[in-house]
């Protein structure tokens, strides 16, 4: 069963399901220009058979309810990297912000690989 947050509104009080917010962290992250996947190459062996529906994505709720994110991601290999990782943090932070209505304290970018375009790949061969 996975952990929740919850939220208190003056009305009452808001459950999210933490595979929901990991699923907006990773589709946040894909849809930037440049993105070529998430990835889980962070993580030992055995831990990678356990976390694949947070592929990516790791996310913790410290002690004030603050959200702290991390996201491992590939890029296309010709694209600035500082500029995809702006992108992706600002992506996180408004999509999180817009659909559940949470401000992350921290959203780390960790660049793992840079892959080269398929098209390119395939002229060079």
């Amino acid at each position: 069963m996975a952990k929740s947050k919850n939220q208190v509104t003056h009305k009452g009080r808001v459950d999210i399901d933490r595979d929901i917010l990991l699923s907006i962290i990773n589709l946040a992250a894909k849809e930037i220009n440049g993105v070529e996947s998430l990835t889980n190459q962070y993580l030992p062996w055995y831990k990678k058979l356990i976390k694949q529906k947070s592929e990516g994505v790791n996310i913790k709720f410290d002690t004030n309810s603050s959200l702290k994110v991390d996201v491992y991601i590939k890029v296309y290999i010709g694209y600035s990297v500082p500029d995809i990782a702006y992108k992706v943090q600002e992506n996180i932070k408004n999509s999180l912000n817009s659909m559940v209505g949470l401000k992350p304290n921290k959203i780390n970018v960790h660049v793992y690989g840079v892959v080269c375009d398929k098209a390119e790949a395939g002229e060079n061969a």
